[in-house]
């Protein structure tokens, strides 16, 4: 490990942060195009799903070239193709010969691009800094990331208003080129592998491996169950916060716009708390406690008066808080347990896994809305993920991956 790996760490993340607000802006003048443009449900329900199911389907293979190959490139090459799709759409807008279908295929090979670079990035961080050092590390990397999906949709909205699409893509390209520079000038150490993945290397059986090593640890195991589960409950309600503000605290455009501003400030306040802080507790019962104020910011907005709205802001900041310490802790927790040489394959996994419940929340949005009520989808869905994060305290197995100096790496 490098002695400069403070400086290493801070030149990768400079250059990604441009890399996620570019892409953020890029995703939200996307959403908004295709509203102008169809007016249609349906149409960004499927440019939703575009963007995430190749994700989902290519995980576990992209995975097992992640722990073969130099995550360095990866890296630089997935940024590279995930510019020239946004090119190419740009092209297309300033010819005025972009359409509805080509956009589909945008967000698609984007995905493709972001299977490779999401986990690339999450497996090399224990290459390059101190385990102790990984939890904080994850709640700047989470910060940085939430900065820019507060700032992306400002900018995108900004952006479009005064110039086309194809502007808007070619911010994009260049936040790829701020990216690729800074990933020149670090150094990411190889991850080991084993003799046998050398001298005989086989696509499923490393897969399997990947496999394995989350059904073999029976904490693990419980950890990306529960996980999954949460993001079940958590999908819906993530799409339902507009219909929220409108219907029961009878908002406007004002109001929705601060809700969606104020999850976001919880979440860097999350990630910041995590960045400055050396926490000394369990992190998986922080997880657990993670999951509680998420169900009771969700169970508590479920039961407020339509004249509560001030208390829903309140609720909102402190469920992105507590969804920000999840994920950082998660992501921490993972690469402290799981050897380097594994890290794509699990990544990758939990990726594809966590995508179906996003997909499966998406497409039963309506459904929820029109039959169950926005207030009791709520409530419901509150208990369900406190409840589930009270439980997660009585695994032991899952407990035991959070302690200090968890035995040796999978």
């Amino acid at each position: 490990m490098s002695s400069n790996w403070k400086k290493d760490i801070a030149i990768l993340w400079a250059g990604q942060f441009f890399s996620y607000l570019s892409s953020a802006v890029v995703g939200f003048a996307t959403i908004l195009w295709l509203s102008f443009e169809t007016k249609s449900a349906t149409v960004l329900a499927m440019a939703a799903i575009a963007s995430m199911l190749p994700q989902a389907l290519i995980g576990p293979f992209t995975g097992v070239l992640i722990d073969r190959w130099d995550r360095k490139k990866i890296m630089i090459y997935s940024d590279l193709f995930i510019a020239l799709c946004s090119l190419a759409i740009g092209i297309m807008a300033f010819t005025d010969s972009v359409s509805v279908g080509s956009i589909y295929v945008l967000l698609a090979l984007r995905s493709v691009g972001s299977a490779f670079h999401g986990p690339s990035m999450q497996a090399s961080v224990p290459l390059l800094a101190p385990q102790e050092e990984l939890t904080r590390i994850a709640g700047i990397n989470q910060m940085i990331m939430s900065v820019s999906n507060i700032a992306g949709p400002a900018l995108g909205a900004l952006l479009l208003t005064v110039a086309n699409l194809g502007f808007v893509m070619l911010f994009d390209v260049l936040g790829a080129i701020i990216a690729l520079v800074s990933l020149w000038f670090v150094r990411i150490p190889p991850a080991p592998r084993s003799a046998e993945s050398i001298e005989n290397p086989h696509v499923f059986r490393e897969m399997k491996e990947g496999f394995l090593i989350i059904a073999r640890n029976r904490g693990m195991l419980w950890l990306f169950a529960f996980s999954v589960i949460v993001m079940l409950f958590l999908m819906p309600i993530a799409v339902l916060f507009p219909l929220m503000t409108l219907e029961h605290f009878n908002g406007n455009a004002y109001q929705m716009s601060v809700i969606e501003v104020i999850w976001g400030v919880g979440m860097v306040a999350g990630g910041a708390l995590l960045g400055i802080l050396k926490l000394k507790t369990n992190e998986v019962v922080l997880i657990n406690v993670s999951y509680i104020l998420l169900g009771l910011s969700f169970l508590l907005s479920g039961v407020l008066a339509p004249d509560g709205f001030v208390w829903f802001v309140v609720l909102t900041a402190l469920g992105g808080i507590a969804g920000a310490l999840y994920h950082s802790l998660f992501t921490a927790t993972v690469q402290r347990v799981v050897a380097p040489e594994a890290l794509g394959r699990v990544f990758s996994l939990f990726g594809s896994v966590s995508v179906l419940p996003s997909l499966v929340g998406l497409t039963a949005t309506g459904f929820i809305a029109d039959k169950i009520g926005v207030v009791y989808a709520f409530l419901y869905s509150g208990i369900i993920i406190t409840l589930i994060g009270g439980l997660a305290m009585f695994i032991p197995s899952m407990l035991a991956l959070g302690r200090a100096g968890v035995g040796k790496k999978e």
